[in-house]
């Protein structure tokens, strides 16, 4: 039984009553919300470059998610709320129809931000009352956890979009107007592991997304991981030894882009007086040297562990490092800033060396599911670690994030590995 099965079955043998079903669904979905409550009418259209999707957009794909997998396949004399939403928030499942061009998002000014409210709540009352009134399989159990999954994923989007929208305005306005939370500095410390055969990968009753699994052994060599991620004191130190002006640090395709794109900094990183600043959730803040360096790319955590004559590491050496650590996440952390470098989840996504491919016997989910992750493995390489926008419920050790080696608007950082 693979673990697509395992976690099936499970769900079979669990009795969750109906009530708990509808609160889960209710607080997930209130999420989403009240992520959007600190924006302003305009904010939910704005779409500043092709790979960042206007905020009004998240909210009625997430919709469109629960209306196509649960209601429109398993809801007796259900009625769509407009059949054009069908195209417009289709992501990318082209075993779903027609979807909507990405990049052109931020073209449409209708539906409007007030007829999406609408939609959802249309949808989440239809969702409800299905709940209600159905016999629950497995089956509708399935869909609708991952449906849950599906939002808190765009529920990171969200904040990371936001940030980019915000941050691309001259003005910088910020998201929140609290008090922005306060770092400090930590020892550097490492840790060793000898080499051999460890397991990675899902193999468990809980919920897993597809690529996590299966379960399986790896061999590896000695090697050595920081406990700390990089912080920005480093990364400007990194920066101010000609960082990126020198190629003997960098991959071609990175060199190729640091010159094409003029790059000389990590992204949100502003020099005012000669004094850097950081563009954040709470507004434009002087550079905080003891945080976690966020919004990395790949080819600047590669060119930075160069830098230090260390490594990336692989995204197996991450796994179990994290599990080793008994790592969790920090309820006290405000979860708008990453501020803490010594803690292992939930600050920042660290990029890994290795690309984002199948484990061996790798199985899809059954359905337009089949296209949620495994036909996005070329091109990108793998995160671990979870940031401070990840919810705590969503996040697991063997969770693979992926991405782009040019990609940096997501909360992205640096830890840095040594062969022994």
């Amino acid at each position: 039984m693979n673990h697509l099965e395992n976690f099936k079955k499970n769900l079979e043998e669990t009795t969750q009553s109906r009530d708990e079903l509808i609160e889960k669904f209710i607080s997930v979905r209130e999420k989403s919300i009240q992520i959007c409550e600190n924006l302003e009418t305009e904010d939910f259209v704005i779409q500043p470059c092709a790979e960042v999707s206007p905020p009004k957009w998240h909210l009625a794909h997430t919709t469109w998610f629960f209306e196509e997998l649960i209601l429109v396949q398993f809801a007796d004399h259900f009625s769509r709320f407009d059949e054009g939403f069908q195209v417009l928030f289709n992501s990318y499942y082209k075993s779903a129809g027609k979807h909507w061009i990405q990049g052109n998002r931020g073209d449409l000014s209708r539906p409007t931000v007030k007829s999406i409210f609408e939609y959802r709540e249309y949808i989440d009352d239809q969702i409800i009352s299905f709940l209600r009134t159905t016999e629950m399989s497995s089956e509708v159990n399935f869909l609708l956890t991952i449906g849950l999954h599906h939002e808190q994923q765009h529920q990171e989007l969200l904040l990371m979009d936001i940030k980019y929208i915000l941050g691309s305005n001259p003005m910088m306005p910020a998201y929140s107007h609290d008090d922005p939370p306060v770092s400090v500095e930590t020892p550097r410390s490492w840790k060793e592991y000898k080499e051999g055969i460890y397991e990675v990968g899902h193999r468990s009753s809980e919920f897993a997304y597809d690529n996590e699994g299966p379960k399986h052994k790896v061999y590896l060599y000695p090697f050595s991981m920081r406990e700390n991620t990089v912080s920005n004191g480093e990364y400007l130190d990194f920066m101010e030894s000609g960082g990126y002006s020198n190629p003997q640090y960098w991959l071609s395709e990175g060199w190729d882009w640091v010159n094409r794109d003029m790059i000389s900094n990590p992204l949100y990183w502003k020099k005012v007086d000669g004094a850097w600043f950081e563009f954040t959730l709470y507004g434009l803040r002087p550079l905080d040297l003891n945080a976690p360096v966020t919004h990395i790319n790949y080819f600047e955590a590669d060119a930075f562990a160069h830098w230090t004559n260390h490594r990336l590491p692989t995204e197996h050496e991450l796994e179990i490092f994290l599990k080793d650590s008994n790592s969790s996440f920090d309820k006290e952390v405000n979860y708008l800033q990453p501020t803490r470098a010594d803690l292992n989840v939930g600050q920042v996504w660290c990029w890994s060396k290795s690309h984002y491919s199948p484990y061996p016997g790798f199985r899809t989910f059954k359905g337009m599911l089949g296209e949620y992750n495994g036909k996005f493995m070329c091109n990108q390489f793998v995160l671990k670690g979870g940031c401070i926008a990840t919810d705590e419920e969503h996040y697991r050790h063997t969770y693979r994030n992926f991405y782009q080696p040019h990609q940096r608007w997501m909360f992205s950082g640096i830890r840095i590995a040594k062969d022994l």
